[in-house]
């Protein structure tokens, strides 16, 4: 049985920022994830359900940060709250932990130290990321190694492709070297043939039955190696 995925919540304006956040932390962190943009609709969805994490941004159409994390601290409520903002001076940091946050991160934030940030805190309050990736409607779990197709459908894949697929997942979005996936996959104390990595993204993807028109690609990149890109929302 698989475990349920850590909740967090993603208080925003930005939609398109709101919909990164969300793509990244349920496709790469396996979190599942709530939005609102509004401190309105935050308190609405903490009204509704428990959540182990809030990303709460500053500046909000009808309020801002400062304001609701107090107001929820006053409230009793102890869910850790990480500040996203692009306010970040000395004393706008300051005002953020005096509000009652665990954390503050200044936009443009860098997505491993996003997600490593959000992990930590996870851990501290006693909460395990889930070991599920996502992606285009297929689950990848990492503790039972089973890859399940949209339909619920199990792929059968080999170590070496599982391990391949994991490593496009967590990497997603970024050029990847030969050798770095050669590293990762096969280990550095291997002497592998850099081609066998296209042997096995042919492979990969004839088992996941990739067409033009599937909202995922493993993309050749010219010269470096591969990238594997994932339609957003998907």
């Amino acid at each position: 049985m698989t475990t349920a995925a850590p909740t967090v919540l993603v208080v925003e304006d930005d939609p398109n920022l709101r919909l990164a956040l969300r793509d990244n932390l349920e496709h790469q962190g396996g979190y599942a994830v709530e939005e609102a943009a509004t401190v309105k609709e935050a308190r609405e969805q903490l009204s509704r359900r428990d959540f182990q994490l809030i990303l709460l941004d500053v500046m909000l159409p009808d309020g801002d940060g400062y304001t609701l994390c107090r107001s929820l601290r006053e409230e009793g409520l102890s869910v850790p709250v990480l500040m996203l903002t692009a306010r970040t001076l000395e004393e706008d940091v300051v005002r953020g932990f005096e509000s009652g946050a665990q954390d503050y991160l200044g936009k443009p934030y860098r997505l491993r130290e996003l997600l490593a940030r959000v992990g930590a805190h996870l851990r501290r309050g006693g909460v395990a990321p889930a070991k599920v990736l996502r992606f285009a409607g297929y689950s990848v779990d990492l503790d039972r190694r089973r890859v399940e197709t949209p339909e619920g459908a199990e792929v059968e894949l080999t170590r070496k492709e599982f391990d391949l697929l994991a490593f496009f997942l967590k990497e997603r979005e970024r050029a990847l070297k030969r050798d770095e996936i050669l590293d990762a996959v096969w280990g550095t104390d291997v002497v592998v043939d850099p081609h066998t990595v296209d042997n096995f993204v042919s492979s990969l993807k004839r088992k996941l039955k990739w067409t033009s028109a599937s909202r995922f690609s493993i993309q050749t990149v010219r010269g470096v190696g591969y990238r594997m890109e994932v339609e957003r929302g998907s």
